[in-house]
C-alpha cells in the first residue's frame, strides 16, 4: 500500500496551514489543490509547498472548477505518481486529523474497499446541513438498494486508487459539492465495497463555507435524480449482490 493525501483548497489560506501542521507529523506525501484560490491564499499554498517540498506537491488549477473537479485532478496526479490510495481531506479542518492512522489501517485491512468518514458531529454543525445529510442518505441508500454507505457528504475517506481510475476514466463524475455524494455511489455500483469509521467533525476553523445552499441544494437534488435513473436499470445487480 502507497497512501497519499489530496486536499481541494479554495480560499481556505487561514484554515490550511494548520491543517499542514497537524497531518505533517504522518509524513504522508500530500498533494495540495489550488482550485482557482485567491492571489492571497495561492501565495500562502506556494509558500507551504516550498517550506515542506519533502512531502507536499502543490497542484494549480488557474479556475475555480468545484470541489469535485479539484479532488479528480488530485487522483490523476496520484495516479501518475504511483501512489494506490488516497486520502481525501478538506482544507477547512472540519476533520479529525488524528484519525489518518485509523483509515489508512482500515485501507490495509480492505485494500479494495472504499473507507468512508462516518460523521460524529459536535454543537458546531449548522442545523440546516444536518438536516440535508438525512435527506441525501436516504437518497443514497435507495439508488444503492443497501445501507452499506452510512453517510455519503463526508470529505474524509480513502479511496484505491485502481478502482478510481476505472471509473474516472470511463464516467463523468460530479464537479463541484454533488462530487461526494456522485462518486461514492458510483464507486459502490461498481463493486466496491464500503467501510464506514466515525470521525469527529468540527465546522470549522475559519468560519468559511463554500456550500451555497439553494444553489448546492438543487445540483445535489439533481444528482439524486440522475443516480435514481442509473439504479433503475441496475436493479437486477443490486439484488443479485446482495444474495451472492
Amino acid at each position: 500500500m502507497k497512501p497519499c493525501i489530496i486536499i481541494p483548497v479554495y480560499d481556505h489560506e487561514h484554515a490550511i496551514v494548520q491543517v499542514i501542521a497537524r497531518i505533517k507529523n504522518y509524513r504522508v506525501p500530500s498533494i495540495l489543490v489550488n482550485d482557482g484560490s485567491s492571489s492571497a491564499c495561492s501565495a500562502v499554498l506556494d509558500a507551504c509547498a516550498k517550506q515542506e517540498a519533502d512531502w507536499i506537491t502543490l497542484l494549480n488549477r488557474t479556475e475555480n472548477g468545484g470541489k469535485g473537479a479539484a479532488v479528480i485532478d488530485g487522483f490523476n496526479m496520484a495516479i501518475k505518481l504511483g501512489y494506490s490510495h488516497a486520502l481525501q481531506i478538506d482544507a477547512d479542518g472540519q476533520h479529525n486529523t488524528d484519525d489518518i492512522l485509523r483509515f489508512v489501517d482500515a485501507g490495509q485491512l480492505h485494500p479494495d474497499a472504499m473507507i468512508l468518514g462516518q460523521p460524529v458531529f459536535d454543537e458546531s454543525v449548522p442545523k440546516n446541513r444536518l438536516y440535508g445529510r438525512k435527506f441525501t442518505n436516504l437518497w443514497i441508500a435507495i439508488n444503492t438498494w443497501s445501507l452499506a454507505i452510512a453517510d455519503g457528504m463526508c470529505g474524509f475517506r480513502l479511496y484505491p486508487l485502481t478502482a478510481v481510475n476505472q471509473l474516472i476514466s470511463t464516467t463523468s463524475i460530479g464537479q463541484g459539492m454533488n462530487y461526494d455524494i456522485d462518486i461514492v455511489v458510483r464507486l459502490y455500483w461498481q463493486g466496491i465495497e464500503a467501510i464506514n469509521l466515525p470521525t469527529a467533525v468540527h465546522y470549522p476553523y475559519d468560519g468559511v463555507s463554500h456550500f451555497k445552499l439553494w444553489q448546492d441544494n438543487v445540483l445535489i437534488s439533481k444528482t439524486h435524480a440522475r443516480l435514481f435513473l442509473g439504479m433503475l436499470i441496475r436493479i437486477p445487480r443490486l439484488i443479485l449482490r446482495h444474495w451472492i
